[in-house]
């Protein structure tokens, strides 16, 4: 087995915690804080792939994702940390004032390409093309892929199982739930329950495209991660069930049902979640594991995302 090296920028091990809500019971590990500038899932992913950025010592990193996009900010700020300039190519409209993530983005001094939907279908490319310019320049440039979702990047999720069995009895849950936005935190957790021996259930709620198309990514990139650092391990396809239906309303809008979930969790808990990541899938999990039930043997992963609220404030108060 190949074990890739990593960087510690991140606050590991993140709690677990038992939290209580309308008389149901359930465990949330809390990825939320991973960190303040870098809270979330993506720092985890990031540890490996800058390590692989200062080891063939890039001056920039390039990534890619929505206006609001977690991984883009935390990307911005892990690479302003180490010395690494960034370059974000955001679909969205250009905007004049910068809110949540987007205002982190221009805090930490990151370049920022807007595209409409339609050019951000051909992102990779354009990507590729800046990439080519700049190292003509003379600089090094790492691109690195929407939420950092590689072969590489996925070992976040690898050794999130292997923290997870460090501080509960693996026994305590059947399954997992996360968010899915590029599919690298499901293929990492089923990758490492195949590592473990782990029968768990990955539950991914996708919060754009469908059910098919994820299925197939997560599957595809946790195999592509077994044979390139050959792991002596299988993934059993029926461990992954991908949840859809809970972002019909778009990937940048929320409903305001599921905003009343989110503000009764959080007057109840004390914790938030975004509207685009969490939200949703913590209104499945509730849905789905939680709703006429006493405890759930689910665990719950908060991915982060709290910055992405502030530009909904006003959606929020209204619900």
């Amino acid at each position: 087995m190949i074990t890739p090296k990593s960087l510690l920028l991140a606050n590991l091990p993140t709690p677990i915690q038992k939290i209580y809500f309308n008389d149901s019971q359930f465990f949330i590990k809390r990825d939320d804080y991973t960190g303040m500038e870098l809270s979330g899932n993506k720092i985890r992913k990031l540890e490996f792939i800058l390590y692989e950025a200062l080891k063939n010592k890039s001056d920039y990193v390039f990534t890619r994702g929505g206006e609001q996009s977690n991984h883009a900010r935390a990307t911005a700020i892990a690479a302003a940390s180490l010395g690494i300039k960034s370059k974000l190519f955001l679909w969205g409209p250009e905007r004049k004032n910068y809110d949540g993530n987007m205002f982190l983005d221009k805090m930490v001094n990151a370049e920022i390409v807007f595209m409409n939907w339609k050019e951000y279908q051909s992102v990779k490319e354009r990507m590729e093309i800046e990439k080519e310019k700049m190292e003509k320049k003379g600089h090094r440039v790492t691109v690195i892929t929407e939420g950092g979702s590689s072969p590489l990047g996925i070992w976040g999720y690898i050794n999130f199982v292997t923290e997870l069995t460090e501080q509960v009895d693996p026994r305590m849950f059947k399954g997992i739930l996360s968010s899915c936005g590029s599919g690298g935190t499901s293929a990492g957790l089923l990758v490492g329950c195949a590592l473990f021996g782990l029968k768990y259930k990955i539950f991914a709620v996708n919060v754009f495209c469908n059910e098919k198309h994820f299925r197939e990514k997560i599957l595809n990139l946790a195999d592509e991660c077994i044979k390139k650092y050959k792991l002596n391990c299988k993934i059993e396809p029926k461990n992954l069930e991908v949840i859809e239906g809970y972002s019909l309303e778009g990937y940048k809008k929320i409903q305001p049902e599921k905003l009343k979930v989110i503000k009764d969790f959080a007057a109840q808990t004390g914790i938030i979640f975004d509207p685009v990541y969490t939200g949703k899938s913590f209104y499945a999990y509730n849905e789905l594991f939680l709703k006429g039930k006493k405890k759930s043997d689910i665990l719950f992963i908060h991915t982060g995302g709290l910055f992405g609220m502030f530009p909904k404030r006003n959606e929020y108060m209204k619900a």
